[in-house]
C-alpha cells in the first residue's frame, strides 16, 4: 500500500483503539432504584487470588467422570460438602447453605491441569478463592445470610440439600445438583440450584426482595489493574457490563490512580435479568434463572493486601442477583430455580446452544468486533485441534501463526492489487508533481488533471486503503478476543511463557524487555523501506520514519499472542512486498518538461525511426 493511505490506516487504527477503550470505560450502566446489598467483609483468613486450594479439601480421581460427594472440615473446623466431577470440585459450606468456592480440576492427556492456579502449578485455579461472600448466599436478609448455619438433610453422589428455619416462620430448603459430564444436554461446569420457601404458619407472610451473591473476582496479582473485572447481565435483548472502574470515581483514569469523584459503594442495574455474571479476564460465574430476575447490583469489595505490595489497595468486584418472590400463603411454598455455571470463558463451550440458550456466550464481551473475534477464535480453535497432536506444548502459538497465514491467503488478491497500485503511484510521482506545478493556482483543474492521470495509468488512489479497511476489523477482533480467551492462559510459545501476557524475558533497571513487540517494530521498518514512496513531502517522510517506533511503544505491553500475530503478519507482508517489487509493470512516460516563462509546456517528443 502507498504511505499516504497508510497514514489514513494508522489514524483509523488509533481511533478504533480509542473507541474500544473509551466505549468500555465510559458507557454508563443502566440504573434504577434498587435496594443495595449489605456489604460483607472479606474473610481475614483469605489468601491472594489465584493461590492454591486448601490442603484439607481432597479431591477425587481427575480422570473419572463419575460424580462424587465428600464431607470434609476446613482449617477453621467448618463442614464442607464437596461435589466433584472430572472438571470441577464444588465446595459447599453449611454457613449460608451456599458455595464457598469452585476448583477447576480438568486435566489434559498428559495428566496436567488445564487451568492451574500458577504456571506449571500442581493445584487448580479456585474461583471465589477470597470468600468475600459464598456464591448463591443470601446477602441482604438478616437472619438468612452467609452467617446462617444450615443443616444437611440429604446427600447423595451428585446432590446435597440444606435446610434452615428463618424467623421461626419460614422453612428454607436449598438443593444443589451436579449433572453428569457425559450428559450432552448439560455442561460439566454447570450445576442446578433450587431454593424453596415454605410458610410454617397460618398467616400470609410477605417476602422482601431477595439477593443471591454471584461470588467475587479479584486481581490476579499486584500488577493486575483489574480492568477485566466486571459484572454483566442480559435483559433478553441487550447485554450490559459494569466494569470495576465505573465504581472507582475516576472513569477510565481510575486504574492509574486519578479520580474525579468519590467511589461508589454500589451500582444498581434494573431488570429483567435473563442471566447475570461476574468475571475476571479468563473465568466467569453465570447465573441463569428459570424465570427472569428483578435486577443486578454491582459493588466493589475490599480484599486482603497483596503479599508483594502491601501498600497497594486491593479491590475485587462482586454482583448480587435480585429476585422478587410473591407473598407466602399459609403453609404454601415458593421456589426460585436456576442454572449456575462457574468455569473458564471458552467460547466453544458457552456458544453450545443445546446447553446455553440465552446467549450466555456474550459474557466474552467481544464488543463491536464480535463477529471477527468469534470467527478468528473458531478458526484458531479448529487449527489447534489439528496441531495439538504434533506440538502439544506450542499448539496455540502455531495456531496463531497458521491462522495468520490463512488470513493472508484469503486477502492475497486485494492486497496484491493494492501493492501494485502503490507501485504505479510511486512511478507517476514526477507527472503528478508536474500537474501540481502547472495548476497550482487552479485546484479544480489540478484535481481533474490528477484523476485523468490516475485513469491513464490505471492507478486507484484509494487502492492502498483497501487492505487496511479489510484487515483492520480482524486485527481489532483479535485484540478483543485475547482479552477473555481462557485457552491462551499460560500457553507457551518459543521464549514466551504465557501468550496471554507480554513476553517479558527480563528486566533492565525494572523496565521489561519484551521481544515480540520489538520484532513487530522491526518488521514495520522493513515494510516501510520496501514500500514504494509515493511522495517527496519531507514532513510525511519524517512521520513515516517515526510510525514504527510509535506503534512499538503503543503495543509494547500487549499480550504475546497479539504481538505474535502482528509480527507474523509483518513477515508475510514483507515476503509479499518483495514479490510485488520484482514484478514487471507497464512503463510510465517521463513527466513533461516545465513550461518556459510565458510559453506553452514543452512536449516530450519521441524521435521517429528513420
Amino acid at each position: 500500500m502507498d504511505k499516504k493511505n497508510l497514514t489514513i490506516g494508522v489514524v483509523l487504527m488509533l481511533a478504533a483503539f480509542a473507541s474500544l477503550y473509551f466505549s468500555q470505560k465510559l458507557t454508563p450502566a443502566p440504573t434504577a432504584p434498587v435496594t443495595p446489598p449489605a456489604a460483607a467483609p472479606a474473610s481475614p483468613t483469605s489468601s491472594p487470588a489465584g493461590t492454591t486450594a486448601p490442603a484439607d479439601a481432597p479431591g477425587v480421581n481427575p480422570q473419572n467422570t463419575t460424580i462424587t460427594a465428600t464431607v470434609v472440615k476446613d482449617s477453621a473446623g467448618t463442614n464442607l460438602t464437596l461435589l466433584a466431577n472430572s472438571y470441577v470440585e464444588v465446595r459447599l459450606t453449611n454457613f449460608g447453605g451456599a458455595i464457598r468456592d469452585v476448583a477447576f480440576r480438568k486435566r489434559d492427556a498428559k495428566d496436567r491441569l488445564i487451568y492451574p492456579a500458577l504456571r506449571k502449578g500442581t493445584e487448580p485455579f479456585v474461583f471465589n478463592q477470597l470468600h468475600a461472600d459464598p456464591m448463591l448466599a443470601f446477602t441482604d436478609l438478616p437472619g438468612l445470610d452467609r452467617n446462617t448455619n444450615f443443616e444437611v438433610v440429604s446427600r447423595s453422589a451428585a446432590e446435597v440439600v440444606y435446610r434452615a428455619v428463618f424467623d421461626k416462620r419460614i422453612e428454607v430448603t436449598r438443593r444443589y445438583f451436579l449433572p453428569d459430564p457425559a450428559d450432552k444436554k448439560n455442561d460439566p461446569y454447570q450445576l442446578r440450584h433450587e431454593t424453596t420457601f415454605r410458610n410454617l404458619t397460618d398467616q400470609t407472610i410477605p417476602l422482601p426482595r431477595l439477593a443471591l451473591s454471584l461470588g467475587t473476582t479479584a486481581p490476579i496479582s499486584s500488577h493486575d489493574y483489574g480492568m477485566q473485572l466486571a459484572t454483566g447481565y442480559s435483559d433478553g435483548k441487550d447485554r450490559h457490563f459494569v466494569e470495576r472502574s465505573k465504581l472507582e470515581g475516576g472513569g477510565f483514569l481510575s486504574w492509574i490512580g486519578f479520580g474525579s469523584r468519590e467511589p461508589l459503594a454500589f451500582l444498581p442495574s434494573a431488570g429483567p435479568v435473563t442471566w447475570a455474571s461476574v468475571s475476571n479476564q479468563f473465568f466467569t460465574a453465570i447465573l441463569t434463572p428459570d424465570a427472569p430476575a428483578a435486577g443486578l447490583v454491582t459493588r466493589r469489595v475490599a480484599l486482603p493486601a497483596f503479599l508483594d505490595a502491601p501498600e497497594k489497595p486491593n479491590y475485587g468486584i462482586t454482583g448480587v442477583t435480585q429476585f422478587d418472590v410473591p407473598a407466602l400463603a399459609p403453609h404454601a411454598e415458593a421456589k426460585i430455580a436456576m442454572s449456575f455455571f462457574v468455569g473458564p470463558k471458552e467460547y466453544s463451550r458457552l456458544s453450545n446452544t443445546d446447553v446455553f440458550t440465552a446467549d450466555q456466550d456474550k459474557v466474552m464481551n467481544f464488543g463491536m468486533f464480535r463477529f471477527f473475534s468469534q470467527l478468528l477464535l473458531t478458526i484458531m480453535t479448529w487449527v489447534h485441534g489439528w496441531i495439538v497432536g504434533l506440538s502439544p506444548t506450542w499448539a496455540w502459538g502455531w495456531a496463531i501463526v497458521i491462522t495468520t497465514l490463512i488470513l493472508k491467503i484469503v486477502f492475497l488478491w486485494p492486497t496484491l492489487a493494492a501493492s501494485k497500485s502503490a507501485k504505479r503511484m510511486a512511478k507517476i510521482q514526477p507527472e503528478m508533481q508536474a500537474v501540481r506545478e502547472k495548476f497550482k493556482d487552479n485546484p479544480q483543474k489540478m484535481q481533474a488533471a490528477t484523476m485523468e492521470l490516475f485513469k491513464k495509468h490505471k492507478v486507484n488512489p484509494m487502492g492502498g486503503c483497501l487492505p487496511i479497511l479489510i484487515t483492520m476489523p480482524f486485527f481489532f477482533g483479535f485484540f478483543q478476543m485475547l482479552q477473555s480467551t481462557a485457552e491462551l492462559r499460560y500457553a507457551p510459545f518459543l521464549w514466551s511463557l504465557d501468550l496471554s501476557a507480554p513476553d517479558t524475558v527480563g528486566r533492565i533497571f525494572g523496565f521489561p524487555i519484551n521481544i515480540l513487540p520489538l520484532l513487530m517494530g522491526a518488521t514495520m521498518i522493513i515494510q516501510m523501506r520496501l514500500t514504494p514512496t509515493p511522495t517527496t513531502d519531507n514532513v510525511q517522510a519524517k512521520m513515516f520514519k517515526l510510525m514504527p517506533w510509535i506503534f512499538t511503544v503503543f503495543c509494547y505491553t500487549f499480550s504475546g499472542a497479539l504481538a505474535l500475530y502482528s509480527t507474523i503478519n509483518g513477515i508475510f507482508t514483507i515476503g509479499q512486498q518483495l514479490v510485488v517489487n520484482r514484478m514487471k509493470d507497464d512503463p510510465v512516460a517521463p513527466a513533461p518538461a516545465p513550461a518556459p516563462a510565458g510559453g506553452k509546456p514543452i512536449k516530450n517528443v519521441t524521435p521517429k525511426k528513420k
